[in-house]
């Protein structure tokens, strides 16, 4: 059990950064210089919201990533406006500019290509199911071992 779990734990983050190798290499394709895979992660997540940088941190999806770095990169490019709240002055919300809601049709519609090419791959649905629920479980798990001491 050990060595399942400890190889589990090595492939997240080897999962994780072979995605952001699909991300850069489609950024490239597109020409695209100004934005880097890690800050494509964070626009194409942020959709069509409207939050605050600790709501984009508490989302944790940007491994080893500084949010705040990020976010001040992507609204210099033009990809992200920034605003601050009506309601709390202190707190700044960020959203897509038109620059960057135009990369995220980009981003849409080559990852529905993939998805498109996952069954020429031998995954099915259901194996992907399976996979996010065993992985929301690990999540659930850590969360607890750092919430509560655990171990």
């Amino acid at each position: 059990m050990r060595h399942a779990y400890y190889e589990a734990v090595l492939l997240v983050e080897r999962v994780h950064r072979q995605f952001l190798e699909v991300i850069k290499t489609e950024l490239d394709r597109l020409g695209i210089q100004d934005i880097n895979n890690v800050q494509a992660l964070i626009l194409y997540n942020i959709s069509h919201d409207e939050m605050t940088v600790g709501e984009l941190t508490a989302r944790g999806y940007y491994l080893g990533s500084n949010v705040s770095y990020n976010v001040k990169k992507m609204v210099e490019n033009g990809y992200l406006i920034q605003e601050r709240s009506p309601h709390d002055r202190r707190s700044v919300r960020v959203k897509l500019s038109d620059k960057g809601l135009a990369l995220h049709k980009k981003l849409g519609e080559h990852l529905e290509k993939q998805v498109a090419a996952l069954s020429g791959a031998n995954i099915a649905a259901d194996e992907l199911s399976k996979a996010s629920d065993i992985l929301r479980k690990l999540e659930r798990f850590w969360t607890s071992m750092v919430n509560y001491g655990g171990g």
